[in-house]
């Protein structure tokens, strides 16, 4: 297994942290959005991304356009997140391992971290894989997979199932305003489950539905009471977004500056599998945490997935908007750390992937930014920096506990990004790991990505002449010694 970054022992932040000795330790806003890839503005992922407050926020911070997740699905990721452990020290590698506090119980999470340290934590929407108030001392939870509806109500009757697996659903029920709703919009049948009753979530499309309708928005109405809210502690708050993740459905009015002009596709090459081993195409193309692409093609739907993507970030980034305002309007303005990251990307056709859950850029990179408190802004970077080199979201947890001064042990992966805070221009020379599942690794520099499968097929990039991934490198006698330095990694 892959030597990582070595387990840090944090245990002798002492004066030299400009927070340890503060009679006013700085708050926290741990933003999550979940399944964003890089189509925001400030990372240019598509030339039709509108974020204008995600944009702004990175204005105010350092962005790390380089940045990776330590596994691409949303289970073990929020668990490297919230323990500061990769995956074979926590022991979930998937969505499908299991709950974090019954593999790793010993692990201390973040929020656990500050509240020790005496904030007040408080947390709502999807942060960790569960729904679970741990580790949180206020926790506001609603539905937000599901949501302008709920769990139940999207499910399929016994009597409906059976158009489940066809082009022809007829799963209907009423919404909030009393108007029939025939799921799924997109009208595709399922890839993934067609058995189970539960709802179809690889679908698309708006609702003429008021905002508060929806969880997302739900969220953010008590994270901004929260912040009216005086408190006598320091506060570590989580607010978690689920939208851009399937179904992607967001109000209406999101959706309209598609029919002016249609949103462009991903740039895709025809034969991009065929450099591929046989174990990477089965990665490519199985429906694992959505649906598959010639089900999309064959239906006439990749545009509208694309359209339905793009405004659910824009519906997010309005959100975050809102919250934004009212840090900026609440007694916390000057003295709070914000965060904001995505637990993976997400594939809408590239390799001909929808999803997650592949070792690849698109699936791998993630939004992070990172502004330091208004007080003490002089220890850091001028506002608006953007750091290219590569770092992970397993740095979180040790970044947040220096940045604020908390005090005492963690054995924890990962490296602190303050320094890159300070000075986002320097080189690094490190290399970070994405895993999925065991002995699945793709690992990253600031310039190649290189993956090796269970079975021992690789595939190597150059990021300098090949942005997209297209041609595996494996194979070329000029990159040999190239592949010898990640194939040193490994041991």
């Amino acid at each position: 297994m892959l030597c990582l970054a070595i387990a840090i022992l944090l245990s002798h932040f002492t004066s030299e942290m400009p927070w340890a000795h503060a009679e006013e330790p700085p708050n926290v806003l741990f933003i999550a959005i979940d399944d964003l890839n890089d189509w925001i503005g400030c990372l240019g992922g598509h030339p039709q991304a509108l974020s204008p407050n995600i944009d702004r926020l990175a204005q105010r911070g350092v962005l790390f356009a380089n940045a990776h997740c330590a596994a691409p699905a949303c289970n073990p990721s929020r668990a490297a997140v919230f323990t500061g452990r990769m995956p074979e020290v926590t022991g979930v590698w998937s969505n499908r391992s299991g709950k974090l506090q019954e593999l790793f119980p010993e692990g201390r999470l973040l929020s656990q971290a500050f509240s020790d340290a005496g904030y007040l934590t408080l947390g709502t929407g999807k942060l960790l894989h569960s729904k679970s108030k741990v580790g949180f001392d206020q926790f506001f939870a609603v539905e937000q997979r599901w949501s302008p509806f709920t769990r139940q109500a999207v499910a399929y009757r016994d009597d409906e199932l059976p158009s489940k697996g066809t082009s022809n659903p007829s799963h209907r029920f009423r919404d909030a305003l009393g108007r029939e709703v025939v799921l799924p919009l997109n009208r595709m049948p399922s890839d993934r489950r067609p058995e189970l009753n539960a709802g179809e979530s690889f679908d698309w499309g708006p609702f003429d539905l008021p905002d508060s309708e929806f969880g997302d928005t739900q969220i953010t109405n008590w994270a901004i009471k929260q912040l009216q809210t005086g408190h006598e502690q320091p506060i570590f708050m989580g607010v978690g977004y689920y939208r851009p993740h399937i179904p992607l459905w967001a109000p209406q009015r999101f959706f309209e500056r598609f029919a002016l002009e249609p949103a462009v596709l991903p740039r895709v090459k025809q034969d991009d599998l065929e450099d591929l081993s046989p174990a990477a195409r089965k990665w490519a193309l199985e429906p694992v945490t959505a649906g598959r692409h010639a089900t999309v093609a064959k239906y006439g739907q990749w545009r509208a997935a694309v359209e339905a993507y793009l405004a659910c970030v824009t519906f997010v980034d309005h959100e975050i908007g809102r919250l934004m305002d009212a840090l900026d309007d609440s007694p916390h303005a000057n003295n709070t750390v914000i965060v904001l990251w995505s637990d993976h990307g997400w594939h809408l056709g590239e390799k001909q992937h929808w999803g997650k859950w592949t070792g690849w850029e698109r699936s791998t990179r993630v939004p992070l930014m990172i502004v330091p408190p208004r007080d003490g802004s002089e220890e850091y970077a001028k506002p608006g920096n953007r750091c290219e080199q590569p770092v992970s979201l397993i740095d979180l947890y040790p970044t947040l506990i220096d940045v604020c001064g908390i005090q005492g042990a963690f054995e924890l992966d990962g490296e602190s990004l303050r320094p890159l805070m300070q000075d986002p221009k320097q080189r690094t020379g490190r290399v970070v790991t994405t895993t999925f599942d065991p002995d699945n690794l793709s690992l990253r520099t600031d310039r190649f990505r290189y993956l090796r499968y269970a079975d021992g097929s690789e595939e190597l990039y150059d990021h300098a002449s090949d942005p997209h991934e297209w041609e595996n490198l494996v194979t070329s006698p000029k990159h040999q010694q190239q592949l010898d330095f990640f194939r040193n990694q490994l041991n």
